[in-house]
């Protein structure tokens, strides 16, 4: 969340920052924080001259009783009690104006960075380049729901009778070219440098509330309400609350983790043309990276992490295009977001598979992550990205490789698929 200290210090530019997010009643809600966190310190102020102000006239009792003025030595500790109960009151009222004040906060989207573009929506993004050939395909090539009917490698009908629409059987060489993606993608997070971790994929409220998944996206997460429990809507949320209530030493920057996991989301809307097969999914495997780093270092490696993921589709020899998303479609908590999409050659359209984000110190200020900076603490940045989602990209490989004799399999996928082809 947004730290109070930064919204009264840039008041206006954060207003126009949220504007640029679309956030209708922006001002509104900023000079609520505002007027709150006002009300808040002016009570705060009152309650400790109060107590200050009971506790030095507790000290005169005693000399009164000895100098034999019971009097008003009761009548003292009459006015030092009125004022130990007016602090308390006072004590109160700020905790009340503190729990209103963050619950607000917990309502306001992250500013976005200088550079993001203004729009409305996806159509509004940037393409900031394309690269990679895309592939000329016979006129009777297929679509990849019907490559799948075609070699059996997933079965919707299945997943639907076992659990529902959106919960997929992978079977065969399907499930061996799933493992594949994985093991490669992880793999080449360990070799840059990453610490691979296997986390929970249920989660509690606070590490919801941590990331900012909470309150903003509870309708979209599976609540297991007999515990009070999530499903993980990504692998950011366990891996990025590691850190929450955390105090690194600069000598342990950066961190950085990868993780596997499956991920669930409700996906509420229409299910059309558009989300057919693989294009969306209520659960779905991905692998997840995430950095925490110092302010300063933080954009060199959000284009660090872009670059390992325009590795990793190169090397899958996947035609993608970055994209950098425009203020009515970054996300609630991020500052900075690129897109990476590749070309489904069946479709004939871009798939979004990668989500490269900035949250600067958004996040940390909600999981109170810090680190020590001298005889001083300062809040961390933090960032993740898609790495990849696995969904689309399966969808990718079967359409842009299909041939007469079958569907080709990248060369970078052998040694793990341990087949060359899908016949």
């Amino acid at each position: 969340m947004l730290q109070v200290a930064y919204i009264r210090e840039h008041k206006e530019a954060v207003i126009k920052g949220l504007q640029k997010k679309r956030l209708e009643d922006a001002e509104a809600m900023v000079e609520k924080a505002l007027k709150l966190d006002e009300e808040r310190r002016g009570c705060q102020k009152e309650r400790d001259d109060a107590l200050a102000e009971a506790n030095q006239t507790n000290r005169q009792i005693g000399a009164l009783m000895k100098e034999g003025k019971k009097d008003e030595a009761m009548a003292v500790r009459a006015k030092a009690g009125e004022l130990k109960e007016r602090s308390k009151t006072l004590a109160d009222r700020v905790t009340e104006l503190e729990e209103e004040l963050k619950s607000l906060l917990y309502q306001i989207p992250n500013v976005p960075h200088e550079s993001v573009p203004e729009g409305n929506g996806e159509d509004d993004n940037v393409v900031v380049y394309e690269k990679g050939e895309k592939p000329t395909l016979a006129e009777d090539a297929k679509a990849h729901w019907d490559l799948i009917d075609q070699y059996d490698i997933i079965d919707f009908e299945l997943g639907n009778k076992v659990t529902g629409a959106g919960f997929p059987f992978y079977k065969g060489k399907g499930a061996r070219l799933q493992r594949a993606l994985v093991s490669f993608f992880l793999d080449e997070a360990v070799d840059n440098g990453y610490m691979e971790v296997q986390p929970p994929i249920v989660i509690n409220e606070a590490s919801g509330i941590g990331t900012g998944q909470l309150p903003d996206k509870e309708g979209q997460m599976y609540h297991i309400e007999n515990h009070d429990f999530y499903l993980i809507p990504t692998a950011e949320v366990p891996i990025t609350n590691m850190y929450r209530d955390v105090i690194l030493e600069e000598k342990d920057l950066p961190q950085k983790v990868a993780g596997f996991t499956p991920c669930f989301r409700r996906e509420a809307g229409n299910w059309g043309a558009h989300v057919r097969g693989l294009n969306r999914l209520h659960q779905f495997d991905k692998v997840e990276l995430v950095r925490i780093e110092k302010p300063e270092d933080s954009y060199q490696v959000l284009d660090e992490m872009c670059a390992h993921v325009e590795g990793l589709l190169q090397k899958l020899e996947l035609p993608y295009r970055k994209l950098l998303l425009c203020g009515g479609d970054i996300s609630f908590n991020a500052a900075l977001c690129y897109d990476m999409e590749v070309w489904s050659a069946g479709q004939g359209r871009w798939l979004e598979v990668s989500s490269v984000s900035n949250f600067e110190n958004y996040q940390a200020n909600r999981l109170k992550l810090r680190y020590r900076d001298g005889k001083q603490t300062r809040l961390l940045h933090t960032l993740n990205g898609s790495a990849l989602a696995l969904p689309r990209i399966l969808a990718a490989i079967l359409e842009n490789n299909q041939t007469p004799e079958g569907i080709k399999i990248p060369k970078v996928l052998h040694k793990y698929t341990g087949f060359e082809i899908i016949d």
